[in-house]
């Protein structure tokens, strides 16, 4: 491993550090250019070289690194992460216990401490994900260290980096016994199939769990519900448990059929009696004004950015929009779910997309509830940004 490098903060950053930020950019950094060999240990000093924190180099969308201590006499060795590791599954042990969820994580990056790595658990299986080369430098620290801390069936993992710009598919096996796929976990009392070895995607978002709860809990017995960007179909899924009188999941992903088919099957639903359709959103979206369809509930979870051959959907600019569709056609006193996974804007200002798409529309609503990341997903208060999640319950109540 490299040197330890001394990265010196611009004087104005240098309090936004000391109170706790974790993630190292390129604006704060006078020295930036410094940095050349992902993974180098960095000793991130103020403008009079006192000691803020150490972390490394590892470049991701987010940033140029993480500091992970803030104690100088700490190195970041095998104990460091053992130790790290050790506090995040403490946090999470009522979590092993669940015989109704066997799907939850474990670390959770910079809200554990570990900014740039992500753990997930999937019924004795456990996913790590590495998010850039600098944090992929530190695997056998970290695998060696889960290893000695769990009892497991397999270890995965994923590595969500680029190497000339393509993301590295692999199988990902690391250690153990190589997994029969899929395997059935659960969640709620739901079961999902899950693939660890497929590419990026295993076939279930987990930080969605208790929003997939609430909706099959409260809002669907008896309604008919819309599921927009349904990846595999786990919120329609919920909504047949929950009664809901039909569902419609919608997504542009050709995989998305059978992956939906799946999920339906493995929680004994007769998928016939569901609508899947592989299309364009927004396509649906005119063929279904068109057509004068109404829903009870229209459930949007986007992707931060996603682009089809006609359309390039960017949830910072076109999020109004979509809710202006979506109200269109949601039944009189019908609810929208509406989500998103995008740290460019907060809660606050996310309220304010929905606001304005229904002044626009003329309409009156009310929000029911709303929901960001469950308690597993440990985020910290001196990094709003990894608080990404934002679901809003919104009733339409008149014109």
């Amino acid at each position: 491993m490299a040197a330890e490098i001394r990265l010196k903060v611009k004087p104005k950053f240098i309090n936004k550090f000391k109170n706790g930020y974790p993630l190292i950019t390129k604006e704060a950094i006078v020295n930036i250019n410094d940095l050349k060999e992902e993974g180098t240990v960095v000793k991130v000093v103020d403008d009079r070289n006192s000691f803020i924190g150490r972390g490394y180099y590892g470049k991701q969308n987010k940033g140029y690194g993480w500091i992970l201590t803030r104690n100088n006499g700490e190195q970041l060795n095998q104990q460091f992460f053992k130790e790290k590791i050790k506090v995040a599954l403490h946090g999470r042990s009522h979590f092993f216990g669940k015989e109704d969820t066997t799907a939850f994580r474990v670390v959770n990056g910079e809200g554990d401490g570990l900014g740039g790595i992500t753990i997930d658990y999937f019924d004795g299986y456990y996913v790590i994900n590495w998010y850039s080369e600098g944090i992929y430098t530190f695997r056998e620290y970290v695998i060696n260290a889960l290893s000695e801390l769990v009892d497991y069936k397999a270890i995965y993992q994923k590595k969500r980096f680029a190497t000339d710009g393509k993301y590295i598919e692999e199988d990902g096996f690391v250690t153990g016994e190589r997994g029969q796929f899929p395997i059935l976990v659960k969640e709620n009392g739901v079961h999902f199939a899950v693939y660890l070895e497929d590419g990026a995607m295993v076939g279930v978002f987990l930080d969605q769990r208790e929003v997939r709860k609430t909706i099959r809990d409260k809002y669907v017995e008896g309604k008919s519900v819309l599921n927009l960007f349904s990846y595999t179909g786990a919120f329609s899924v919920f909504a047949a448990s929950g009664g809901a009188s039909k569902t419609t999941s919608v997504d542009l992903a050709n995989r998305s059929l059978s992956k939906t088919i799946e999920q339906f099957e493995v929680n004994g639903i007769n998928y016939k009696e569901h609508d899947i359709i592989v299309e364009d959103v927004f396509k649906y979206f005119k063929y279904a004004v068109k057509k004068e369809k109404k829903f009870d509930v229209v459930i949007l979870d986007p992707p931060s950015f996603a682009r089809s051959k006609k359309f390039t959907f960017s949830a910072a600019k076109d999020y109004t929009d979509l809710i202006k569709q979506a109200i269109l056609i949601t039944e009189h006193n019908g609810m929208i779910v509406a989500s998103t996974n995008s740290s460019a804007f907060n809660m606050n200002k996310f309220k304010k997309f929905i606001e304005i798409a229904f002044k626009e529309m003329g309409r009156r609503y009310k929000i029911i509830e709303q929901f960001s990341l469950p308690e597993d997903f440990r985020t910290v208060k001196e990094f709003e940004e990894g608080n990404y999640l934002k679901v809003v319950f919104i009733q339409i109540t008149g014109e």
